[in-house]
């Protein structure tokens, strides 16, 4: 077995083929970065939102999964308000707002290196009975 942060960084093949990485992790809170390079960029210059999304949706996955039981996304709004570009370092930090038992409820902000905040995610989730093994969290 490992724990929550190496099984996700490895098995999330779609996040990793894009560069996003766990880098922290705790019960309740999750941090993943991404350096933007040319093949996250749009026909406009700037970084693709669904790059931008895989970012959140990895640091989202990570911390609602952080409390050892199988929890799945259920809806997730991303808001674009400042655009990234070739070069960013971003950091995308996950918040548990609510840990309901059954359907809780995630704030995912992602920063540039100049701590502009780029965008802004939410998410909502159902937790079930299931338990998500794993030896520790980081």
């Amino acid at each position: 077995m490992m724990n929550l942060k190496d099984f996700l960084n490895k098995n999330d093949k779609y996040a990793a083929g894009s560069g996003a990485e766990i880098v922290e992790l705790r019960e309740g809170y999750s941090r993943a970065v991404m350096t933007v390079g040319k093949r996250h960029l749009n026909a406009g210059g700037v970084c693709q939102g669904g790059a931008l999304f895989t970012l959140a949706d990895l640091a989202l996955a990570a911390v609602m999964n952080s409390h050892r039981q199988l929890t799945l996304s259920l809806e997730s709004t991303i808001t674009f308000l400042h655009s990234a570009v070739e070069g960013d370092v971003l950091t995308a930090e996950a918040t548990e707002t609510l840990n309901h038992h059954k359907i809780p409820y995630y704030e995912v902000k992602i920063y540039n290196q100049a701590k502009q905040l780029v965008c802004n995610f939410t998410g909502l989730a159902y937790r079930k009975k299931d338990a998500f093994p794993f030896d520790s969290l980081m």
